[in-house]
């Protein structure tokens, strides 16, 4: 049988030459015997001269390339032979890969996760300790880790990247890498572990003590992404056993804490911005209209091409509140005329409402959308934007002082309620919304014109009708 002698345990260069090699001599996987270090046995050798070559160069997918670098740093010693059978059966199915369930694949897909999973805790739990002396003002530092593969090679060039102003050593009992000045190198030879302290420990510990959250521990969850084998070489793995131990009483300590008051200039702060925020009370719609006209009481002015105010009677009985203007009323500045405004004009007329009697509005008076090509695709109001547009409605309210308010949508009920409310669990119903003014809830017709079974909208319809039917006669009769 021939023996493969490869003095890299993970260089895969090394064994794709001789992979290659022995694929162009047509050597069956079950006649190769694959080992790693020097040759030491008389009978030991390389691909066998008697095997003749034979055949035309191997091609393999380039998805099985990234799959063996990964997998030739796996500390299991079956893996070249794995790799080896893997890439003669790929000769006569170029779609193996793709087969996750046959065994060889699915073999060496574990070994790649595994790997993947090694270099991903190392790049987290590496702790650099600084050495004395110093090259041209850079900085020396060594660290000492343990991984289950020989993934030192692998990793090496993210420590370049991400610590190239350093000159540091990565020691592990699988090779080591280092960087001094502009130079990465790698070996291949076991390293010792190296007694390794430093001063700036005791700073790093007091900082991880006081980030760490009792509340927030999840002793699994954090086993599982930092499991104990990996503790020995973390300065503060010392401190997590008695964090563990002490969180509920850390906890209950937080919950019975009096609430502090803030520092004093803090309420200074407030109460000035407070100030600032909200303008002094207006007497008419005009003077409102051209006071928000010039709002830039949260971003969403920055995009929008004007504010779109509200409109209709000074005093008029109905208020109806959507959720903020469309793209048409964005460029038109007038509330309810794309399409979502001519369906509620028909529901109204149907209803018995005269449009012009009412007073329209919406909830957030700038237009917020997110731009698609040419297209301006229409995006909900968060609650700090609602929030910072309630004052214009409150004003909006205080000076038409309609008997009856309808909210259309969850938006418009959010702004006018001060809360996040389904408007199915106050549908159908007049609530109180100030003495002497009541609220009523319905959808908002937008939503109308989003479903797609046109029965399903047809019923949708006619109960919006019905909606509007209730507030006619709330507000007239």
């Amino acid at each position: 049988m021939p023996a493969v002698i490869l003095k890299n345990p993970s260089d895969f260069g090394e064994w794709r030459g001789a992979a290659r090699d022995l694929l162009l001599r047509g050597a069956a996987p079950d006649e190769v015997e694959w080992r790693t270090g020097e040759i030491s046995d008389l009978f030991d050798g390389g691909p066998v001269a008697a095997i003749p070559r034979a055949g035309t160069p191997p091609r393999v997918p380039e998805a099985f390339l990234e799959l063996a670098e990964a997998v030739i740093c796996h500390s299991d010693p079956a893996r070249f032979a794995l790799l080896y059978r893997l890439i003669v059966r790929l000769q006569s199915d170029r779609h193996l890969l793709s087969v996750a369930f046959d065994e060889d694949v699915a073999a060496a897909r574990l070994l790649e996760k595994s790997v993947r999973r090694d270099c991903h805790k190392m790049t987290a739990f590496v702790r650099f300790r600084e050495t004395p002396g110093t090259q041209e003002g850079r900085r020396r530092f060594v660290a000492w880790f343990e991984p289950d593969h020989h993934i030192v090679a692998r990793t090496a060039p993210f420590f370049a990247r991400r610590f190239s102003d350093m000159d540091w050593m990565i020691l592990t009992p699988k090779g080591s890498a280092s960087l001094n000045g502009d130079t990465l190198s790698v070996a291949e030879a076991p390293a010792q572990k190296p007694v390794l302290a430093d001063p700036t420990d005791a700073l790093w510990l007091t900082y991880y003590a006081n980030i760490f959250n009792p509340a927030r521990l999840k002793v699994k969850a954090m086993r599982a992404e930092m499991p104990k084998k990996y503790w020995a070489n973390l300065p503060e793995a010392a401190l997590i056993p008695s964090l563990i131990a002490n969180a509920s009483a850390r906890v209950a300590a937080m919950a019975e804490q009096a609430r502090q008051n803030p520092p004093a200039f803090h309420d200074r702060l407030r109460a000035r911005r407070s100030t600032e925020e909200a303008p002094a009370p207006i007497g008419d719609l005009a003077t409102l209209r051209e006071e928000a006209r010039t709002c830039t009481r949260c971003p969403l002015h920055c995009h929008a091409t004007q504010t779109v105010f509200g409109e209709g009677p000074e005093a008029a009985p109905l208020m109806i509140v959507g959720e903020q203007p469309g793209d048409m009323e964005d460029l038109a500045g007038r509330p309810f005329v794309g399409p979502a405004g001519k369906l509620l004009d028909s529901v109204l007329a149907k209803a018995g409402i005269d449009r012009s009697a009412a007073y329209m509005t919406n909830a957030v008076k700038h237009f917020k959308y997110e731009a698609r090509g040419k297209r301006r695709i229409h995006k909900s109001p968060n609650a700090g934007e609602i929030d910072h547009c309630r004052w214009w409605l409150g004003m909006e309210i205080d000076i038409v002082k309609p008997r009856l308010v309808v909210a259309m949508g969850a938006t418009a009920l959010a702004a006018l309620t001060g809360r996040k409310t389904k408007v199915s669990d106050m549908r159908g119903r007049m609530h109180e919304l100030a003495p002497g003014r009541a609220l009523l809830a319905t959808v908002h017709p937008a939503y109308l014109l989003r479903i797609p079974d046109a029965r399903l909208r047809k019923e949708e319809t006619e109960r919006f009708r019905a909606d509007l039917e209730t507030a006619r006669n709330w507000t007239y009769d």
